[in-house]
This record gives C-alpha cells, structure tokens and sequence, in this order.
C-alpha cells in the first residue's frame, strides 16, 4: 500500500506545470462517501482535534468492493461498503465512545453491522486476504520495546491478524506467529495464496519478511543499501531505495530504486551535489530472492512557467502499488491533481497515462491504495471532511 501526505510547497511549486496531454486520460474520479472528523463510530479521528497528541497514520485497503481503514489517532479499525455503509469496527475502548450503531457480535445472532473491542495502541498499515481476513500493523507499549543492537533498531510494531469479523486470531512478529517484534515498517501486503509480506526498513537498507497463510516464516530477503543493482551502462551512479511494492497473483516483490550522479564543477574540480539520473524498478523473486529483470521508468516532463520564462524539466515519478498480471501504478502531482502512469513489468512493458483530479483545498491529507484489480482509491481531507473516493484506473489498464 501507498501514503502520501501532502506538501502544499510541492504542490505550488507545480501549480503552473503543463505537459503533452496526448494519449493521457482524464479519470472520472467517483466519491463513495465522506465522513466528519471526531471520534465517534462513523467518524476518523484525522488530525488530532484540539491538539491531542502527535500526528498518526490513516491507511487504507480495499478488496472486493469493501473498504478497510485503519485510523491510528482513534486507535480503531473500520470496514466500509462502497455505499459509504460502516460494516464493522475493531476499537480501542479507551480511546473511543460506546459505539451506538453498531452491537457486540454474537455467536448465534445474524448481526450484519458489529463492533469488536480490542486494545489497538497505534493501528497503521493494513492488509486484508481473499477471505476477508484483516492483518494490521500496530505499536507495542514501550515496555515492551526491543532493541536489535545488530541493526541499530528499535523493534516496537506487530502485525495483529483479525478474522472476517474481525475477531483477533493471533499476532505475527519476524519469526512468525507470536515472534519478535518488526522494526519500521514500510509496508503489508498478501500475495499469492494468501501469503503475507512485510517490509522493514533499518539504517542499513529494508529486510522483507515472507509468510504463507498459516503465519509461518517462510524466508527473508535482505536488501542493504550498499549492495543495491547498478542498471548496466549507469556505472558511477549513487543508489537510493524509494519503495516498495508486491505482486497479488506471483510471487514478485517490485523495489524502486533511484540513482544521482555526482555534480562535479570542472572549474575548481570540486564536486558540488547530486543529480538524478533515472529511476527503475527492480522485480525479485520471492522465492529465490534473486533479481529477475528491471525496467526503467520514464521522468514527467512538464514546463514551468516563472517571471514570463518557460523552464522543461524532468519530475520522477512515485510508486503507488502493483495491481495484478504485473501492473504497476506510479504518479506525480501536476496541476489538476495527479498524473498516473501504469505499466506492464511482464514482457510487453507497455504504458498507459491518466490524470486524477483531486482539488488543492483537499489536500490536507491524502492515503492511497492500488487493489489486485487495478482499481485506484484514496481518503481525501479538507475542511474537516474526509471523502472517500475511487478511479476506475482497472478500465485504463486493461488489455495492456
């Protein structure tokens, strides 16, 4: 899954950007339902009312149609329908109100809508499987905090793992099932078969945990920032991770890795920056961990106009998730909201581009997620609104 909180800085200074709209498609942009800012049941607790505590994530995953968010403020978990319908809650009883709406769920009841308590402390990144199992990654107290001398770590997250209706199953750490607990997690997601992958982050680069869907650890791959690919031909090049992204339907794992070039002032012979090069994704089999193939995404070209002088320049794009048979997601901020380019990583590499509209008065915050499908939604904030909202970009890749 992909986040991005919104910089009005970025975004102001591509206020004026324009590009080619040849072969690019307007994106009828579809909202489903928009929900108030407070802490009752059928609302999100986004910006910490009142200056209550430091700022928390949003996240957002959807399966099948049905909405799953996690609201780290509220320190809950809630399902929607894409009526904008809340379906079922998982919440912290200290952190919110007796929910009214929504009933305990019972064994032998017929409840459609529910609430279950759990002592949720930061809910964050989620994941839900083909059977509508929810895996969601929260912070432990700090007594409970590790630390991983090794990796110079702190190790304080888990991953909780709810059934359909949302009744907690078991916790997942490093090794599996009640193991140790991840450092930073970058992100979750299920695979194939209903396997889950989780993505650290440490000083020293991002390990990737691999689980089959009874919880057990089937292997972790190791990417270390010194030992990152250099594409051939590009030797010289310094190399960063930006993200990462899984395949739903094969056991691929996509890295985004950047790369700069040194500056060098041939006057003085001193070297003065850096430089982006190019970007490319890396696909790694999960299996192997071995690196099968890259592809090289293209920059955004637009032209920015400044005191009467139009200025080209090349914008990288970020990666927003992978749909299935290989699809890959990308954008970048443009005037009318965001520019979305999608390309085959199978053999075709074929490309499409679109616009997504999203207003500059919404732009307080903003989460998105990619479903195996292809289908692109988000949670929109501003004016203490949060609007939920879908792109059928699933019509916009097919048959590429």
């Amino acid at each position: 899954m992909i986040k991005y909180l919104a910089c009005s800085v970025l975004f102001s200074a591509l206020l004026c950007a324009s590009c080619s709209r040849s072969a690019v498609r307007s994106i009828e942009r579809e909202d489903l339902a928009t929900f108030d800012i407070g802490v009752m049941e059928n609302e999100l607790d986004l910006f910490n009312i009142e200056g209550r505590g430091s700022f928390k994530k949003t996240e957002l995953a959807m399966r099948d149609g049905q909405f799953f968010i996690t609201n780290g403020t509220g320190n809950k978990v809630v399902r929607y329908n894409s009526y904008g319908d809340l379906l079922f809650m998982i919440y912290n009883e200290e952190n919110n109100p007796t929910p009214v709406q929504l009933k305990p769920k019972s064994e032998n009841a017929a409840e459609t809508r529910w609430a279950q308590p759990w002592a949720l402390q930061e809910p964050s990144h989620i994941a839900v499987d083909s059977l509508k199992k929810i895996f969601v990654v929260d912070k432990l107290p700090p007594e409970r905090h590790n630390v991983d001398t090794l990796e110079k770590a702190i190790l304080d997250s888990i991953v909780l793992h709810f059934d359909e209706n949302g009744r907690f199953i078991e916790y997942l750490g490093q090794e599996g099932r009640g193991g140790t607990p991840f450092a930073r997690v970058e992100g979750i997601w299920t695979s194939r078969k209903d396997e889950l992958v989780v993505a650290c982050r440490f000083s020293k680069g991002i390990k990737v945990y691999c689980y089959d869907a009874g919880g057990d650890h089937r292997t972790t791959l190791e990417f270390y920032n010194e030992k990152l690919p250099i594409p051939e031909g590009h030797e010289g090049v310094l190399a960063s991770f930006e993200s990462i992204a899984v395949a739903p339907d094969a056991p691929f794992i996509y890295l985004k890795i950047n790369y700069y070039r040194e500056i060098v002032d041939p006057v003085i012979n001193t070297k003065t920056g850096v430089e982006v090069e190019s970007s490319w994704i890396w696909i790694v089999d999960t299996e192997t961990g071995e690196y099968i193939r890259s592809i090289e995404i293209p920059f955004y070209e637009y032209t920015h106009t400044e005191n009467n002088q139009k200025t080209s320049e090349n914008l990288m794009y970020s990666l927003f998730g992978a749909s299935s048979d290989e699809k890959l997601f990308f954008y970048v901020p443009v005037e009318e909201g965001y520019a979305i380019l999608i390309i085959n990583a199978g053999e075709s590499n074929s490309q499409r581009r679109g616009i997504i509209k999203v207003n500059p008065d919404e732009l307080e915050y903003i989460t998105f997620n990619v479903s195996a499908d292809g289908v692109l939604s988000a949670l929109i904030a501003g004016d203490f609104k949060v609007r939920l909202v879908w792109w059928r970009t699933d019509k916009l890749a097919h048959n590429m």
